[in-house]
């Protein structure tokens, strides 16, 4: 069969699928792709043909694109994902933000960039990156640190291998994260004779290891000689699919579970063991019984260090018993390492504990807790004023929801209120992306869920600063008639940066939007109107100044078939209620200002806190 380097590449895209537990997915929902002359003539082409299996989408940003990309592999379960297309030069160097946090998620993602001439006749090629060191070189090879998998097709011949080296990466669970193969644009547009076997549809089977037996009967005979457990889950509970044996661990053994950004939902709101979220931006109820754990059970976690509160959360001499596919995660805090899938080993762990049972007083103390936290977001969700304060807007959005909205966040103070506050219908209802928490993925992101399960009511959570690095999505959403409502908290400035600067002393230098004036922006405020924009980009907009409003704005967008933007002003200066944990940011160790010195000194008390979990694992 001839064809063209490229039209290779789509046709065989077309025909890769994933298989887990019987069921078959397309690895590939489609291609988003935006053209130059490093990529229309080979990829363009080929997208273009009469017969294409690949579905096309026009994104607006190269950056948004793999953002929209690692979106829809989350919401499919890393099950399947979109390739991400560019030309050289800028637009290829536009999506390594995006490359960097689907790896840093875990999340599979193809990158197909365009690249310059493979024979050199004419180099330097416009946007090529001359190297006095090498002529193999070119702005692709800044994707290396950034992809689990990296190669550039120079002749067609390398194409076959290193496709199948692509999509064993993107579909093994342990070593997934962005992949990408640079394509030069002169290779591109080269014919070749390709063997039919290479298109005929492949099946990908996405594995479920089990634990080792040894390893397996050590982890059980830590977590039975627990008095204080506490279960830790991440995304791996969500991407293994393991909610429901999660569940039934914690029921049967009286384990309280608090949940990482990326698990958040792996329990439902309400259920008696959910604690609700963990860390730096967690709630008190989980906090608190961390640092009172005797073992904690981490199931696919990476232990972040908003997670551990920068390691100063968990007890000094705490047991760590990790459950992870990947053993670079499960050896983390010196754990006891699982090495499995989560829900085969949650379900192995549970017959090896069989006749154990946390104490009663200990589940009794995880009620009380969760009761006295439940109190706190009562209150909170009831905040009223002008401006509106957040955990209020936060509510309204939260009650909306349902059981089919999910809620999407990156960046900015919403990720940590949404965390601590959000009461999450069950898994797939809570997308933050906080591994990158990438200022701009919010929108992009939505869209990405959005096609990945359009029977799910997508509400996107933005604030004004991440709004301004990255709203023209609202154009692809709208082109593509695909729905999303998007709630745009309008602070004026930063104010989760706000609070953290001036809590190291730096006194909110360059967190609101203001003219500047006397050498600070403290020169009143600027003349934006961010709902104004919106309008332009074809979203409906809607103006909500109370939290009547808010609702009937709310209603009103969930009933549209269209995507909505709903303009909210918020009091920046409303705080939700405390962790009552620490996240660890440098605090300047000279300064001639009182309030840095005062900073250092909290930051110098709260360092002794900090513990190394270097024991080796029982």
């Amino acid at each position: 069969m001839r064809l063209t380097v490229a039209q290779a590449v789509v046709r065989f895209l077309a025909a890769q699928r994933t298989e887990r537990d019987g069921v078959e997915h397309r690895l590939f929902g489609g291609c988003f792709g935006i053209f130059g002359h490093g990529n229309v003539a080979g990829l363009g082409q080929a997208l273009a043909a009469p017969g294409a299996e690949l579905p096309y989408y026009l994104s607006r940003n190269e950056q948004a694109m793999v953002h929209t990309a690692a979106a829809y592999a989350r919401a499919s379960n890393r099950l399947s994902t979109l390739a991400c297309t560019s030309s050289i030069g800028p637009g290829a160097t536009n999506m390594i933000t995006g490359a960097a946090g689907a790896t840093i998620n875990r999340l599979p993602v193809l990158l197909l960039p365009g690249d310059i001439f493979a024979t050199r006749v004419a180099s330097p090629v416009l946007q090529e990156l001359e190297d006095t060191r090498s002529y193999d070189i070119s702005v692709n090879d800044a994707f290396k640190p950034v992809s689990r998998f990296w190669d550039r097709i120079n002749r067609p011949e390398q194409l076959p291998s290193s496709l199948l080296a692509a999509m064993r990466v993107l579909t093994d669970p342990a070593e997934t994260g962005a992949v990408t193969l640079a394509l030069p644009q002169d290779v591109q547009a080269e014919a070749a004779d390709w063997p039919a076997e290479l298109f005929a549809p492949r099946v990908w089977h996405v594995p479920r290891p089990r634990p080792e037996r040894a390893a397996l009967a050590r982890a059980a005979e830590v977590i039975r000689s627990a008095e204080r457990p506490l279960i830790v889950a991440g995304g791996g509970v969500l991407y293994s699919e393991a909610s429901a044996e999660l569940r039934a661990f914690a029921e049967t053994f009286g384990v309280p579970v608090a949940e990482t950004q990326a698990g958040k939902g792996a329990l439902p709101y309400g259920h008696p063991m959910a604690m609700g979220a963990v860390g730096a931006t967690g709630t008190t109820a989980a906090n608190a019984l961390a640092r009172e754990a005797d073992v904690i059970i981490g199931i696919g976690t990476r232990y972040s260090d908003f997670t551990t509160a920068s390691r100063s959360l968990f007890a000094p001499d705490a047991r760590f018993v990790n459950l992870n596919v990947t053993g670079f995660d499960a050896a983390k805090l010196s754990g006891l390492q699982l090495v499995a899938d989560a829900r085969e080993g949650l379900a192995d762990l549970a017959a090896a504990c069989d006749g154990w049972a946390a104490p009663a007083a200990h589940r009794a103390r995880a009620a009380e807790l969760s009761r006295a936290w439940d109190a706190l977001v009562d209150e909170a969700y009831a905040l009223d004023g002008s401006p509106l304060p957040q955990p209020a807007v936060i509510g309204a959005v939260n009650a909306a929801a349902g059981d089919d909205g999910v809620v999407i966040c990156a960046a900015g103070s919403m990720p940590g209120d949404l965390h601590k506050l959000w009461r999450p219908s069950g898994p797939g209802s809570y997308h933050v992306e906080y591994g990158y928490s990438c200022m701009g993925y919010e929108i992009a992101g939505g869209l990405g869920v959005k096609l990945a399960d359009p029977s799910r009511e997508v509400f996107v959570m933005v604030g004004d600063g991440s709004y301004l690095m990255m709203a023209q999505e609202l154009v692809t959403a709208v082109a593509e008639g695909v729905k999303l409502t998007v709630v745009l908290v309008d602070n004026s400035g930063f104010a989760s940066i706000g609070r953290l600067s001036e809590s190291v002393g730096a006194e909110r230098l360059g967190t609101a939007y203001a003219y500047r004036g006397g050498g600070r922006y403290d020169g009143g405020p600027l003349p934006v109107d961010l709902a104004a924009n919106a309008a332009s980009l074809g979203a409906t907009v809607v103006r909500a100044g109370t939290l009547a409003e808010l609702r009937k704005a709310l209603d009103e967008a969930r009933a549209a078939t269209t995507t909505t933007v709903i303009h909210v002003v918020t009091d920046p200066h409303v705080d939700t209620p405390s962790s009552e944990a620490w996240w660890d940011v440098p605090v300047a160790e000279v300064s001639t200002t009182r309030a840095a010195g005062e900073a250092r000194g909290a930051y110098e008390k709260d360092k002794l806190e900090q513990r190394p979990h270097l024991a080796p694992p029982a």
